[in-house]
């Protein structure tokens, strides 16, 4: 029997060339595969790795005034993929006339620009497209789809803590983004 006669049962014996090459691209692909798994979990990772919301401190609640919004400044982190930077955010705070307490996002609902308090008219209007919003955030007139968005805020030795959020805008619902 010469190195590629059949055998008696009907197989072909494998020589060890054969053997070799196979054993070879069988470890190559074996390696290959061991070594692609934390190079595509580390491109891929963090794209599909969502934040989860942290308490961010945005510092002492200031005295407040029933029917006064108060903006407040703070320090925080934003994450998205790869990219981390520092960056100062704002927030609407009131003192509900029921003694509760409302903390709003500063982003209209309606297309996403920044609005502001009106002393004068004792209402929130953002200037892009004249919504204007009522203390408790219910939409007075314009064009916004849906009330100002609230941001989940908790007290803690007198200071102020919220999770920012951003919402969709253009949308009836609060959908989180």
């Amino acid at each position: 029997m010469n190195s590629t006669s059949p055998l008696p049962d009907g197989g072909e014996e494998t020589t060890r060339r054969q053997f070799l090459k196979t054993f070879t691209a069988v470890l190559g692909f074996f390696i290959a595969l061991v070594l692609s798994v934390p190079l595509l979990s580390s491109l891929v990772g963090p794209i599909l790795r969502r934040k989860k919301n942290q308490w961010t401190k945005v510092g002492k609640l200031p005295e407040l005034s029933a029917n006064r919004p108060e903006k407040i400044s703070f320090s925080d982190r934003n994450e998205d993929a790869y990219l981390r930077e520092d960056v100062t955010r704002d927030v609407w705070v009131v003192r509900l006339p029921s003694g509760g307490l409302a903390v709003y996002s500063p982003i209209c609902p309606h297309l996403g620009c920044h609005y502001n308090w009106d002393a004068a008219r004792e209402y929130f209007v953002c200037p892009c497209h004249e919504s204007h919003f009522a203390l408790d955030g219910a939409v007075l007139g314009g064009p916004a789809p849906r009330p100002l968005d609230t941001l989940p805020a908790k007290i803690e030795n007198g200071e102020l803590y919220i999770e920012w959020e951003r919402f969709e805008p253009g949308t009836t619902r609060k959908i989180r983004v």
